[in-house]
């Protein structure tokens, strides 16, 4: 397979990939892009590549770098703006759930702590206060064990003995 045709095929299973995370498809495809040039990219280099509008390439970029996975370049002489990916794929995993847990986990994580405490309305029966009541408890066991899993896998670089594990699995990769 020619170099031209991997990229187009990772370029296309990234976006792909990046639609279960929550994002647009064309998000993660110039994500991909960036991971897999070699050098930062100008609006104009991703418009050509992805072949689409501007304003699509500037919206997702400047996405990506919200998520800090995208960070800008200036180069002395140049009024053109250019753009690299983060490469180190663990970083990139940790921002991304870091980005996942504020905006998916964390919310949910509120609402389940308000509503965890219900009394009994005077239309529901004992038997549906209680059916309610196991089961916000049980999702929020699951979301309190997801909360402290992508705490500690987000904070494994802090962590000297996860951050050797995590090396160790990157080496052999």
């Amino acid at each position: 397979m020619q170099l031209d045709e991997a990229k187009s095929k990772f370029i296309e299973g990234w976006g792909t990939l990046g639609s279960a995370w929550g994002v647009s498809r064309t998000m993660a495809q110039v994500h991909a892009l960036l991971l897999v040039s070699a050098g930062a990219l100008s609006t104009e280099d991703i418009m050509e590549q992805l072949q689409i509008s501007r304003g699509n390439a500037n919206m997702n970029v400047r996405a990506l770098m919200d998520w800090g996975l995208v960070r800008k370049e200036l180069r002395p002489g140049e009024r053109r703006e250019f753009f690299s990916a983060e490469k180190d794929i663990h970083r990139v995993a940790t921002l991304i759930l870091q980005e996942r847990h504020k905006r998916e986990l964390a919310p949910i994580m509120r609402v389940l702590g308000e509503i965890s405490q219900v009394e009994p309305s005077p239309a529901a029966t004992p038997e549906e206060t209680q059916a309610f009541t196991q089961m916000i408890g049980n999702i929020q066991s699951f979301a309190d064990f997801a909360d402290k899993a992508a705490n500690t896998l987000i904070k494994a670089d802090e962590n000297w003995f996860v951050s050797t594990f995590m090396k160790l699995m990157r080496s052999r990769f």
